[in-house]
């Protein structure tokens, strides 16, 4: 009996990928997904793209972000009558309740189990509201619209068979009543594909070519940004750039916002970093990449002789991972979601808003990379162990099989990860 699976998520494959890459190589597996107009086409998937509706300017502030879920989900609902009307009838679906896509499912598929992911619920203390003293906290009515804008998960968690959080501290965002529905296992990374490579190089874009055993410090972000300690991150350079006159300084991210506020006097993060350092670093050292290929994102990690990331209490990125199954030596916030991967055995744990003390926590990373090998070390075989792509959808795969009764025929193994760092 073969198993039908429906993805749900406005950008597919997201979170979902390591599955279903793991699901379209089963010959017991019919897979179908539902996403909007930069949805990606996977193998072995019969994608519906649906069109992103526009917003209502004059909802109500509560009722704006709902207002907007409601109309995506209209869409939504057209292609999954679509999909039931062409006889696709899912045996599980699992779908990011975010952008309010959830909310025609279970009329459109009954018979269905629904498996909703869980990101992150918000909530007025313990997580990124509040949490960062140089932004002031919301006014009465941002909390309420802050809550408001639980209302789609909300619905879904009501409705849904089973769910999945990706860390334990993500689970521990939502309130304690739905905590028996929630799984926690991860995504996964590809920790073949993010491997140490001691021969690893990346041409500067001033021609300077950088290679792994040089001293390079690294940071990156999908966007520059307070949430991911971006500013703490810069305020730090001054002292570290003094104190480790042969380091160089790689940051890649974009220079858009995914989440809070932008910089009230510059155009993004950078820029307002940058003119508030002023001649407090050598720009000469320190090189700005944007957005990067996979690849070349990749050679950065390899390349680096030690790697910040800063978070607020907030989702957990997977550049965590994929810098430690790198073997990267991490230098990482003292913040709730961080402590459930790194502590001192496998990497380096700073505050995040004393500059003086982050600096000197990134000296020291950079000054005796001999003495830190053990946490790289450390780090690369905690990720392959705990957090590869084949552990994690074993775990997912082994809920869908509860949850239906039917086998997908997925056999995975991370016996042959390699969990050795290569000689520099």
């Amino acid at each position: 009996m073969a198993m039908k699976v429906l993805f749900v998520h406005n950008n597919f494959p997201a979170q979902f990928r390591n599955l279903v890459s793991a699901l379209s190589k089963a010959d017991n597996v019919e897979i179908a997904a539902i996403g909007c107009e930069s949805a990606r086409a996977t193998m072995g998937v019969n994608l519906y793209r649906y069109r992103t509706p526009p917003g209502l300017a004059k909802a109500h502030s509560f009722a704006r972000r709902f207002d907007n879920e409601a109309r995506r989900a209209e869409e939504v609902l057209y292609v999954a009558a679509k999909i039931a009307a062409d006889g696709f009838a899912p045996d599980v679906i699992l779908v990011h309740p975010g952008w309010g896509e959830n909310l025609p499912l279970r009329t459109v598929f009954p018979a269905a189990k629904i498996v909703v992911y869980c990101e992150y619920y918000y909530r007025r203390e313990g997580g990124d509201i509040g949490f960062d003293p140089e932004f002031p906290s919301m006014g009465l009515d941002g909390f309420v619209g802050l809550e408001a804008r639980n209302a789609a998960t909300l619905l879904a968690l009501a409705s849904c068979d089973a769910a999945l959080s990706p860390t334990q501290w993500q689970k521990s965002t939502y309130p304690d009543l739905f905590h028996p529905l929630i799984s926690v296992v991860h995504e996964g990374v590809d920790t073949d594909y993010f491997a140490p490579d001691a021969r690893a190089s990346f041409l500067l874009p001033n021609g300077e070519r950088i290679a792994a055993g040089d001293e390079i410090l690294t940071y990156s972000a999908r966007n520059l940004e307070p949430i991911r300690g971006f500013h703490s991150f810069m305020r730090a350079l001054p002292q570290v750039l003094e104190e480790r006159p042969q380091a160089r300084v790689v940051i890649v991210g974009d220079n858009d916002v995914s989440y809070g506020q932008r910089p009230r006097k510059q155009a993004n993060w950078k820029e307002a970093m940058l003119a508030e350092l002023g001649g407090g670093i050598d720009a000469s050292r320190v090189s700005f990449l944007g957005k990067l290929s996979y690849g070349d994102y990749r050679k950065i990690l390899q390349i680096s002789a030690a790697h910040v990331y800063l978070t607020y209490p907030f989702v957990l990125s997977w550049s965590l991972l994929e810098a430690m199954s790198a073997g990267c030596l991490v230098i990482a916030s003292d913040t709730p979601p961080v402590r459930e991967i790194v502590d001192d055995g496998n990497g380096v744990i700073a505050p995040m808003f004393d500059r003086e003390a982050l600096a000197a926590r990134i000296v020291g990373a950079l000054a005796d990379p001999a003495a830190h090998r053990p946490l790289r070390e450390a780090a690369r075989r905690m990720i392959v162990e705990r957090f590869d792509a084949s552990v994690c959808v074993s775990r997912q795969l082994a809920l869908l099989h509860d949850l239906t009764g039917i086998d997908p025929g997925f056999a995975g193994s991370a016996d042959d990860r390699s969990t050795e760092l290569a000689a520099p």
